[in-house]
């Protein structure tokens, strides 16, 4: 079973995925092709970049139609040219078209993010700086595009409000500060989960160093002041991590990763990217008179 290796929650997200597509069925298959005719679809890149989602892919079809034979010729993480054959799906023609845009759609996201990744790792050559995504996803699809920061090399961020503190300014201010709110997350959090304090300037990143924080982000400093600011860092707390976050691009990556940072968060890894283009054809029409 191609279910093998996914949680039952992305099983139910296709599916409900594929009923908001689908609804009663696919007026338009159903009304011109033939019940029983048999095709093969042949799924390819129409421009370059990093595939992924192809497993994706081959489940929405599995879910579909158990009876379609799925054979991908990439795999996730490969860079692809212009024309490459990423996949072959064969069966039923009605079946194909059914989950065609679905399938196509996933995969065109999820190939976007990584290859938008990959661009910003490149960018990061040779430095030690780890390039990380934030919570600015699709609602829905966080799972699927976190998985694809992966896949263009990237790491993830916290996952979610649950599984690490980050305690922003709206936290601070609502707390009294920051040393109040790191030492009332402390006191109430497991000793295994971190603690990340953002900061604007230096008094403010003295305070969380301070407080005891595990991480520190400097948030949208220049350049010149962010430098100064890990050098304090690690000079007083050499165990804290610094992130920098804040306007990251393609153009600035490299300059922030220079100022000695440990990590750089970037949102538009997941918010601002092109998805990859990536077809469909129908060839090797079998099984009733076509349409």
């Amino acid at each position: 079973m191609m279910f093998n290796g996914y949680n039952e929650e992305l099983v139910q997200s296709i599916r409900g995925w594929l009923q908001e597509d689908v609804g009663s069925g696919d007026v338009t298959t159903r009304t011109t092709i033939p019940v029983g005719h048999q095709s093969k679809g042949i799924i390819h890149a129409k421009e370059a970049g990093v595939i992924c989602g192809v497993p994706i892919a081959e489940l929405v079809f599995e879910i579909v139609d158990p009876g379609l034979s799925f054979t991908a010729h990439v795999q996730d993480g490969q860079s692809i040219a212009k024309g490459t054959v990423i996949a072959e799906v064969e069966g039923s023609t009605h079946a194909i078209l059914t989950g065609e845009r679905l399938a196509l759609n996933l995969m065109q996201r999820l190939s976007g993010i990584a290859t938008r990744t990959q661009m910003f790792v490149q960018a990061l050559e040779g430095l030690p700086t780890r390039l990380v995504d934030t919570r600015k996803t699709t609602p829905g699809h966080r799972m699927l595009e976190k998985y694809a920061v992966r896949i263009g090399g990237g790491g993830n961020h916290r996952f979610g409000l649950y599984d690490a503190v980050m305690i922003k300014d709206n936290h601070i201010k609502g707390a009294g500060g920051i040393a109040q709110a790191v030492s009332r997350a402390r006191a109430n959090i497991p000793h295994t989960m971190t603690i990340e304090v953002e900061t604007e300037n230096l008094d403010q990143v003295q305070e969380a160093l301070e407080a005891g924080a595990d991480i520190i982000m400097l948030d949208n400093m220049p350049p010149a002041l962010m430098s100064e600011a890990v050098a304090r860092i690690k000079a007083a707390a050499p165990r804290v991590k610094t992130e920098a976050s804040g306007n990251v691009s393609l153009e600035t990556v490299r300059s922030i990763a220079e100022s000695g940072v440990d990590i750089i968060s970037v949102g538009r890894l997941t918010y601002s990217f092109n998805s990859l283009d990536i077809s469909l054809d129908l060839n090797a029409k079998k099984g009733g008179a076509p349409a």
